[in-house]
């Protein structure tokens, strides 16, 4: 019984996503950070490609009504990405990462184009299996 056990940790030890040997919170944090950055950039650059594939497949965003999956995030977000300008911006102002390096909260301030905060942003992350930070919640709130 006891060798069951152990064949059953050592198969979760390798599917269980989680930090690479030696990284700390600090170092995770700036992954998150760069991560969350990324992700901002897709929509000043316009590509909802780019914005999609930050994205978890199992995502759930509040955006006054719930979002779940990426399809339906995309379909609902790609109104943002029309036109030659965003219709805003985000920065990550603070990041903060689980002990375990496998969930991060990163928030912070959303701006209008002429740089006046008009909300701020929560989203966590999710370390992947395949070393990838993705979003699988997202809301904003205002101011």
């Amino acid at each position: 019984m006891k060798r069951i056990g152990f064949v059953s940790l050592v198969a979760l030890s390798v599917v269980a996503p989680g930090p690479a040997a030696g990284q700390g919170t600090d170092e995770l944090a700036a992954e998150v950070r760069a991560a969350e950055r990324a992700f901002a950039s897709s929509m000043a650059e316009r590509d909802i490609e780019a914005f999609a594939s930050h994205i978890a497949d199992e995502a759930v965003f509040f955006t006054g009504k719930v979002l779940r999956g990426v399809a339906a995030i995309k379909e609902a977000w790609s109104p943002f990405f029309e036109g030659e300008s965003a219709p805003f911006s985000w920065e990550p102002e603070s990041v903060q990462v689980l002990d375990s390096g496998t969930l991060a909260l990163s928030s912070g301030p959303v701006l209008d184009p002429e740089g006046n905060r008009i909300g701020t942003f929560n989203s966590v992350w999710r370390l992947e299996p395949d070393g990838e930070w993705k979003v699988v919640f997202d809301k904003g709130c205002d101011s």
